[in-house]
């Protein structure tokens, strides 16, 4: 039987049909709901069996079998119904309770905090699962924590990394896709974020992150190492009960966040998957972007305010520092560094430190992807590299000439066009009307017989 079926008992006529966890939870739990049941149902009776004689005797043990059975059957329709309604356990290594209560963990008014953010009301575990559409059960299954899972809630692969190595890329299923989208709307995409940050949020990108640095005399750039696998599972629990969600309903959204990394095992035939580590955010989920950029409030705030006492400007772009240096006098290159390296070991984070880069205006600068040089006269602040717009050039008068390139399709080169539109939109609008016009001629030539 699995969580999602109703049960039914032997107990029960077929026009008979038992009560969920309320109608027994008013009965006094589980055992005053049984007790009064086997009452109703006259299989309780005190008799002195002493002054019986043997036929009423052997009547009443028989009576008293079926009592017994019925109990049986009553009780586990009663354990059924409560962990219906219930989560009742999420693994050896989580602590959870079912009972609401308040804690020294708990703000002093979480109403008028979710008020402020304008976030849900989720007062325990059937309330979350009712607002992501589930039921309790499967709010369960998806949040049940094992160190060893014959399965798994995350396609996962490999994707290289410009220093030569992998990134890890885990994809949730589409269950819990659909859970991660709800809670990205509805409570992390509305935190607090600082306006140092430009990673996925509304309005800002990679050309605004860049945009603030154009024309630097200095550029000094840091990576914050291992960022997603940073952000653990008691993290983020703590940001939710911060944001105004008690333990249980906190515990829950963590968990929906978070996933152990995993390696794939086969034992005997059969695949296991094997926990390298504790859960944190896997790259991958819609919610781990929104998450970081709250998390982060605290280690922006106080680098942007590093920033300002030295004379820097400073932006964020995920894992990515930028600092900037416009003024005529030296930088205090080494008080900058120093607090960096500081304050993000302070926020429980750690550099990437081979991967800092000082960048002078005497050679090229690139902030994500975009250079930052001063400008020709009539050109944007921050600009596509000069070698990516050659090779798109390149590509599409190819393709007018009726040469294509190997596996590269007008899909790719209408992605590279619109990049360079997000950073200069005369260019690359005229690149986009030239695809548009190979689009067109392509479609027209199917079309004739």
């Amino acid at each position: 039987m699995t969580d999602n079926q109703t049960t039914e008992t032997t107990a029960a006529t077929p026009e008979e049909r038992l009560p969920d966890w309320a109608g027994i939870a008013a009965e006094g739990g589980i055992h005053g709901w049984v007790h009064a049941e086997l009452m109703r149902r006259g299989l309780i009776e005190e008799i002195d069996t002493a002054a019986l004689s043997d036929k009423e005797r052997k009547k009443y043990k028989a009576r008293r079998e079926e009592e017994r059975r019925v109990r049986r059957a009553l009780r586990k329709h009663a354990w059924f119904a409560f962990r219906q309604a219930n989560i009742v356990h999420l693994g050896p290594t989580v602590f959870y309770h079912d009972t609401a209560d308040v804690d020294r963990f708990d703000i002093a008014d979480p109403a008028a905090r979710r008020a402020q953010n304008d976030l849900p009301e989720l007062k325990d575990a059937a309330g979350l699962a009712a607002a992501l559409g589930l039921s309790v059960p499967r709010l369960r299954w998806l949040t049940y924590h094992r160190d060893v899972d014959s399965g798994t809630h995350y396609q996962r692969w490999t994707v290289p990394k410009r220093d030569g190595g992998l990134r890890l890329i885990s994809s949730p299923k589409p269950d819990l896709k659909a859970a991660q989208r709800w809670i990205a709307r509805k409570i992390t995409e509305r935190l607090p974020v600082h306006g140092a940050a430009h990673g996925f949020l509304g309005g800002r990108g990679t050309q605004t992150n860049a945009e603030v640095h154009a024309g630097a005399r200095l550029v000094v750039k840091l990576d914050i190492k291992d960022f997603y696998p940073s952000v653990t599972f008691p993290r983020v629990k703590g940001m939710m009960r911060k944001a105004g969600y008690g333990e249980q309903v906190a515990t829950l959204l963590a968990l929906l966040c978070t996933e152990a990394p995993r390696e794939e095992l086969t034992i005997r035939g059969k695949r296991y998957h094997v926990a390298l580590g504790p859960r944190s955010l896997p790259q991958g989920a819609p919610t781990s972007p929104s998450i970081t950029n709250t998390l982060c409030l605290k280690l922006d705030s106080r680098l942007a305010g590093l920033a300002r006492k030295l004379g820097y400007r400073y932006t964020r772009y995920a894992d990515d520092m930028t600092f900037s240096w416009h003024e005529p006098a030296d930088p205090p290159l080494g008080k900058l560094l120093f607090g960096v390296s500081t304050v993000v070991t302070d926020e429980g984070f750690t550099l990437h430190r081979k991967k800092t880069r000082v960048l002078r205006s005497g050679r090229r600068q690139k902030v994500t992807g975009l250079v930052v040089n001063s400008a020709p006269e009539g050109a944007p602040p921050a600009r596509v590299p000069r070698r990516l717009v050659r090779e798109l050039r390149a590509a599409i008068h190819n393709r007018e000439r009726g040469q294509a390139g190997k596996g590269e399709s007008l899909a790719q080169l209408r992605g590279m066009a619109a990049y360079i539109y997000m950073a200069d939109p005369r260019r690359g609008r005229e690149f986009l009307e030239r695809l548009d016009r190979l689009a067109r001629s392509a479609e027209e030539s199917e079309e004739t017989p």
